[in-house]
């Protein structure tokens, strides 16, 4: 991601937000409610007892991954100096033995490594590993580093073959050990990291956590997606970066399950995951409610997370048509336009009234449980790693992002420059700068959206097969390359200032489910591109649960650079009911109706909102 800078209208202001407000505000929030204090009292440098909850140090840990990977972009004196000062104080916290996580160390240090299923220590330690990685790559500096080996080493003597057989409740630490492996070289710690996965569901020597925290089964049999949706999705992260580094084939076979299991059956249209508040947890097969749906803003980031790892193993854009629906939907409501206000749970309908955003109905500055926007700190800013993929032959482009990359291959340096108003126009440009002339690939992604197929299942599908059409051109001429797995697949002789065009149709399209989802039955969706709209109260002088589209309502987009940072909205003809004093319906009444970016609601107070639309008058 160091190498892509990012020049983009949809983009850029968000990446400035992050780095400007998101990051520096959930630092101050980290030092306010105690979470660096901690680290100092650990240490013994300050009085004073443990202040929140038991894995609020993974908090801080995840803010400064994040900040870091600015400074990997872009040099930043000042907060390279404060992420020094924060070093210093979480390595003062470290045992001489290298165990550091200051509520055991503050408050039960005889307690240690005795209660993995609720206690959090190795979820700690994986942000703390993942943290130092990121720090390291960013600034070439090791003391983060030098905290998490240590730390590492000490997991490392507790835990394995002979020693202790325990696994964590919620799974973290084996993404972060495969990155401490990548970074460090260290087969310990990818050894150990796929024993924590060995372990699940291997209950003869310890208690068994259940289906919530994936424990119900060995992984290598584990086919449908259970339990709390956060923990399972780090779990398939961590399945697939052992995988990565393995080969064992029995971890594909079950991530492959997990995921057609997942994107076939359990798949909010925004990208969420995680039907139930109760346990943050995925429901039953085709189990979507709207209004009680939680898709949790940490789940939408795992479920990012866990489909950019799988176009890695197996270079199928599939998985970033996943990817980008989570990003421009479910993952981006989670964090207001400004950057400082956040939804833990992203519902697809609302009334306005209930607070379904912990007790609030709209977005909040900071949780108790701070997880998701300390994880929006983070995975925002790891964005523009995602745009761009290679290897020594090829270039994978993935997202359609405005700005430039720099790519190695074959010892030969390529630069892309990409010009785009994606999101709201299906325009992109380009142009590829090889050091010298040269015969490599280029594979550009074809969305899945932009060929009839919103979703790669029959979970969604569009009404109107109508599409457009995709048109690509080389250097002026059109060309009409075969697909392959989602890419057009463009090999020549690259030369400075070549080219390519591709003009991909924004079609508004009606989406329906499919007939087992119950939650949507009779109702319709609206995309377009890869945008999924909504339409809230502020906009519409009517009760939201009246409102309906008909199927021969006519939308149309107008771009308004005024509205919401700017946004594309829909609008056309729908129908709100009306009812007596008694509440039964007299008749019906045109609406003009407005929808926008399902990113955006919530931004003009609260109000009603609705994804999923009647299509015939309530």
């Amino acid at each position: 991601m160091t190498r892509v800078q990012i020049d983009d209208e949809f983009w850029s202001p968000r990446l400035k937000a992050n780095a400007e407000v998101t990051i520096p505000h959930a630092l101050d929030k980290c030092d306010q409610t105690g979470r660096m204090a901690n680290f100092a009292r650990a240490a013994g440098t300050m009085n004073g007892e443990h202040e929140g909850l038991v894995y609020n140090d993974s908090d801080l840990y995840k803010v400064i991954e994040g900040a870091s990977y600015i400074l990997g972009r872009q040099p930043d004196s000042k907060l390279a100096r404060y992420l020094d000062e924060l070093i210093t104080r979480i390595a003062g916290a470290q045992q001489p033995d290298g165990y550091l996580n200051t509520y055991f160390t503050l408050v039960a240090p005889h307690r240690r490594w005795t209660d993995l299923r609720a206690k959090h220590e190795l979820y700690c330690a994986g942000h703390l590993f993942e943290a130092a990685v990121a720090h390291h790559e960013a600034t070439g500096k090791a003391a983060l580093l030098d905290v998490a080996t240590k730390f590492a080493d000490h997991i490392d003597a507790i835990f394995g073959p002979g020693r202790c057989h325990a696994t964590p409740g919620h799974p973290e630490v084996e993404i972060g050990l495969v990155r401490l492996f990548r970074a460090t070289g260290d087969r310990r710690y990818l050894r150990l990291a796929q024993f924590f996965l060995d372990q699940r569901g291997r209950i003869e020597q310890r208690a068994c956590y259940g289906s919530d925290a994936q424990d119900h089964k060995p992984v290598l049999e584990q086919a449908d997606a259970v339990g709390h949706a956060v923990r399972a999705i780090y779990l398939y992260c961590g399945m697939a970066d052992v995988a990565a580094m393995t080969g064992e084939s029995g971890y594909l076979a079950a991530i492959d399950r997990l995921w057609e299991n997942v994107v076939a059956t359990k798949l909010y249209v925004t990208g969420g995951v995680g039907a139930r508040a109760s346990g943050e947890a995925f429901g039953d097969d085709y189990e979507l409610p709207n209004d009680t749906a939680y898709s949790e803003t940490c789940a939408a980031i795992a479920n990012a997370m866990w489909n950019h790892r799988l176009f890695l193993l197996y270079r199928d854009a599939r998985y970033i048509d996943v990817l980008e629906r989570v990003l421009y939907n479910g993952f981006l409501a989670g964090v207001s336009l400004r950057g400082d206000r956040f939804f833990y749970p992203n519902p697809l309908a609302a009334d306005g009234i209930s607070g379904f955003n912990q007790r609030a109905n709209e977005r909040l500055d900071w949780f108790d449980c701070a997880c998701c926007p300390t994880n929006v700190a983070r995975f925002m800013a790891s964005l523009p790693g995602m745009v761009y993929a290679h290897d020594d032959a090829a270039v994978y482009i993935n997202l359609f992002v405005a700005g430039t990359a720099e790519v190695t291959l074959r010892n030969m340096g390529v630069q892309l420059e990409q010009r785009t108003r994606y999101p709201w126009d299906g325009r992109i440009r380009i142009e590829v700068r090889p050091e010298r002339p040269t015969e490599f690939t280029v594979q550009l992604r074809i969305p899945g959206w932009a060929i009839g197929v919103p979703v790669p299942s029959d979970l969604y599908r569009f009404l109107d097969p109508s599409n457009g059409e995709v048109v690509l051109r080389i250097n002026g001429r059109t060309v009409d390359p075969d697909p392959t797995a989602g890419y057009a697949v463009i090999r020549r002789t690259w030369q400075e200032g070549d080219t390519i065009e591709l003009d991909l149709p924004m079609v508004v399209h009606r989406l329906v489910s499919h007939d087992k989802v119950a939650a949507n039955a009779g109702r319709i969706a609206l995309q377009r591109g890869p945008i999924v709209y909504c339409i809230e109260a502020v906009d519409h002088d009517c009760d939201g649960n009246h409102v309906s589209l008909p199927d021969r309502a006519t939308l149309t987009p107008r771009h308004r650079p005024d509205l919401l940072g700017g946004v594309t909205v829909l609008s056309g003809r729908g129908v709100a009911a009306r009812f007596d004093v008694n509440g039964n319906a007299i008749d019906s009444e045109p609406l003009d109706l407005m929808a926008i970016p399902y990113y955006a609601w919530n931004h003009r107070g609260p109000g009603w909102m609705a994804v999923w639309l009647p299509r015939n008058p309530i």
